[in-house]
């Protein structure tokens, strides 16, 4: 018996397909972070050294623009006129701190009575802060109630600061002697404003 054998160059089981080429992966977030931060880091950069040597530029061209300045002026010139400054600023400044008496003994003639003459006068700088100018005077009175009167002038003046009288006696001649002793502010008695004001007058 003959076997019937069927041959068939059509394959029986279908074909498998080609695979499909893989499409780009989606870039990730992080990664295009990445990208974005080294990309501006590259522009800052840049940017910083241009400025770095827009910089250099102007202070290079500053030092030369100083040095030609100084070269149209002479330097003994210019020393001298720094020594000038010195000179002029020390002064200025003692004379801000200067004493003047005057202006005490101008108040004193427009308060103290016919009654009472001064016999002394001294002064001193108070220790501590406020440099308020101490001022002792011995006095002699007619009679105590000129010394009263005189006691009533001082307390209404505001130029002296806490007038004090003290040790009233009676001399052999009837007239009263005492010691006053009072306060002045350094600005009443600065030379400079003296000067001004003399000037004015």
């Amino acid at each position: 018996m003959e076997i019937d054998f069927q041959t068939s160059f059509i394959p029986k089981k279908p074909m498998m397909a080609p695979p499909k080429p893989e499409k780009g992966k989606p870039v990730s977030f992080v990664t295009f972070i990445s990208i974005l931060i080294f990309f501006t880091i590259l522009i800052a950069t840049g940017a910083l050294y241009f400025y770095k040597g827009t910089l250099s530029s102007g202070i290079t061209k500053m030092q030369n623009d100083l040095k030609l300045a100084e070269g149209r002026f002479e330097p003994a010139k210019l020393s001298q006129l720094a020594l000038l400054d010195k000179r002029l600023r020390a002064g200025s400044s003692v004379l801000d701190k200067h004493v003047a008496v005057s202006p005490i003994f101008q108040e004193l003639e427009k308060i103290t009575i016919k009654t009472v003459r001064y016999t002394s006068f001294n002064y001193s700088q108070e220790s501590g802060t406020s440099g308020k100018i101490a001022v002792k005077l011995i006095g002699v009175a007619t009679d105590y109630t000129s010394v009263a009167v005189q006691s009533d002038f001082f307390s209404q003046d505001k130029n002296f600061i806490d007038p004090v009288f003290s040790n009233l006696t009676l001399n052999q001649k009837g007239n009263v002697s005492f010691d006053l002793q009072f306060s002045v502010d350094p600005s009443f008695i600065n030379y400079k404003k003296a000067l001004a004001a003399a000037a004015a007058n």
